[in-house]
């Protein structure tokens, strides 16, 4: 099943970067001292207009939103072990084993992983919120961010020959369109790259 023609030249939404993500808590207090303290969040300001308890946190350009359970029944229990192939956020660290040690220093839990790409090597640790969330710390910005020049949703086109293509223009508008795709990728993907530098 791939994606048609018409799907892809549908215009993206106008986004523009990842603003918060937003967590169930048993106790926003317990998940507030977590993320300031772990994590280095700074609790800000939220709406006086909620009439719900919860919490807001920011920081690393990016919200952490907390939000108190009307009840217990709403979370999902515990995991007794730390899976890496579960659900989570992550963050970018400079230095992993300075997390391992305030990780430990602190009685946490964690496990890690390593991550090898052709010789190059991404340091993972995972380890869990008290109410559960997953969380990684990696150096991920080792691997290359790579635009892939064919959307792998689609089935593999077969080779055509160079000749057949000047005899045939349905081919050289697919084509023309597919590099059109490509050289648009590679723009968003320069342009993200300076708004992360800025």
């Amino acid at each position: 099943m791939g994606i048609s023609q018409e799907e892809l030249l549908m215009p993206s939404l106008p986004l523009l970067s990842l603003n918060h993500v937003s967590f169930l808590c048993k106790s926003v207090v317990e998940s507030v001292k977590f993320y300031q303290e772990v994590l280095g969040f700074i609790l800000i300001r939220r709406p006086s207009s909620f009439n719900f308890e919860g919490a807001w946190l920011f920081n690393y350009g990016i919200g952490i939103h907390l939000l108190q359970t009307n009840s217990l029944n709403d979370l999902k229990e515990k995991p007794s072990a730390i899976n890496p192939k579960d659900n989570h956020i992550s963050f970018q660290c400079t230095d992993i084993e300075l997390v391992k040690i305030k990780l430990e220093e602190m009685g946490m839990e964690y496990v890690t992983a390593v991550v090898e790409e052709g010789g190059i090597i991404v340091d993972q640790l995972f380890f869990h919120d008290p109410d559960g969330y997953m969380i990684e710390i990696c150096n991920c910005d080792n691997l290359p961010v790579l635009p892939i020049s064919s959307c792998p949703l689609k089935k593999a086109q077969p080779y055509k020959d160079p000749i057949q293509r000047k005899t045939s223009p349905s081919l050289v508008s697919k084509d023309h369109f597919a590099a059109k795709m490509e050289m648009q990728m590679m723009e968003n993907l320069v342009t993200n790259m300076i708004n992360i530098a800025i």
